[in-house]
């Protein structure tokens, strides 16, 4: 499965939006997905399952890079 991780930079500053980054993982669950990021000094906004036509449409953004957990 294919997860969009939101996030932030700085895990010290509060959130906002503007800075709002994202990164794409391939793993299992969305509990492997945050075991895979815990060590990354991130703030983890929102973890999303792309799936169907949303993941279609992700794929052919230029930003999409897949990352396997």
């Amino acid at each position: 499965m294919i997860y969009k991780v939101y996030y932030q930079e700085n895990a010290n500053e509060v959130p906002v939006r503007e800075n709002t980054k994202s990164l794409y993982l391939e793993a299992s669950s969305e509990r492997e997905v945050r075991q895979y990021l815990k060590d990354r000094k991130i703030s983890i906004e929102y973890i999303q399952l792309l799936e169907g036509n949303y993941l279609e449409y992700e794929k052919n953004s230029p930003n999409f890079h897949l990352e396997n957990a």
